[in-house]
């Protein structure tokens, strides 16, 4: 017959025994020597945002009072058109300038870090920020009255546009234009103060497009979305003159231009990892 023994009992030495050593105990220093390589993870993601996916913009001018007055800050989406085509209406960042120099693989490469990171400006280049208005193939003509388009194919019509600084002012005129295939006709909602696609600056490559504008997150007190208005027909008149495709050549008004001015979000990463509170450092001129 088989001797059946009774199992020891569980945990029969405890608490007299410890179950393992202690932990070792964490040095005060330890989140030092972790700090860097926290950092260089933030630059990196900050770097990946602000190349592929949002950048904050800076407004210097007037051009687009009232929708954005001086010193606003908005956030650009820089996918949305990789997945649809811009619209009317919509409030656009675009390269304006570009920079032509020869650089090295190397220039180019440090050149974009640096940019990225926000510690110099883009060499030569510079971004506007507008309204679209006329969209490839539509018939764009501004005089006193307002904005007319006629789309291809489709009736003319005058734009309702509620969100221009004065509507008894439209600034320059623009003969009747046809916008280029995969162009975009751009103009600001301060209309009397505005160098875009009536002047020199002329149609917008849709390559040159950067982004849309989707929110202003500067000041506080303006916080908010930028709705795309439903344009409505309103009365228009009669007849309209033979289109050109040519934009009106008009004296470029220097103070109504918008280069929008790029404030990457890097420190606000780093600084929520590293612990600090400040959430905003002056980036690069985009």
């Amino acid at each position: 017959m088989t001797q059946v023994h009774d199992p020891p009992a569980l945990q029969a030495e405890w608490p007299t025994e410890s179950a393992g050593p202690p932990p070792e105990k964490r040095s005060p220093f330890a989140f030092l020597r972790e700090l860097p390589a926290l950092l260089i993870i933030a630059f990196g993601i900050a770097l990946l945002l602000k190349t592929f996916l949002v950048q904050a913009f800076f407004i210097p001018s007037e051009s687009m009072v009232p929708t954005l007055e001086i010193k606003d800050r908005v956030l650009v989406n820089k996918l949305a058109y990789r997945f649809r085509d811009p619209r009317r209406g919509e409030v656009i960042v675009f390269i304006a300038e570009h920079f032509d120099e020869d650089r090295s693989l190397v220039q180019k490469v440090v050149d974009f870090l640096v940019e990225g990171l926000g510690v110099s400006a883009p060499r030569g280049e510079k971004d506007f920020i507008k309204r679209i208005i006329g969209l490839p193939g539509d018939t764009i003509e501004v005089d006193e009255q307002g904005v007319f388009i006629t789309p291809p194919g489709g009736v003319r019509f005058q734009l309702d546009e509620p969100y221009i600084f004065d509507q008894e002012v439209q600034g320059p005129a623009q003969d009747p234009f046809v916008v280029p295939e995969d162009s975009y006709f751009v103009m600001g909602d301060n209309r009397g103060n505005s160098s875009d696609s009536r002047s020199s600056l002329g149609p917008i490559a849709r390559a040159d497009i950067i982004g849309k504008a989707f929110v202003r997150i500067w000041p506080a007190n303006r916080l908010g979305l930028f709705n795309v208005p439903e344009y409505r027909p309103v009365a228009q008149r009669e007849s309209a003159p033979e289109p050109s495709t040519t934009p009106k050549a008009t004296r470029r008004r220097t103070s109504g231009a918008a280069p929008a001015q790029g404030l990457l979000p890097l420190p606000a990463i780093a600084l929520v990892l590293a612990g600090g509170s400040r959430p905003w450092r002056r980036g690069i001129r985009r």
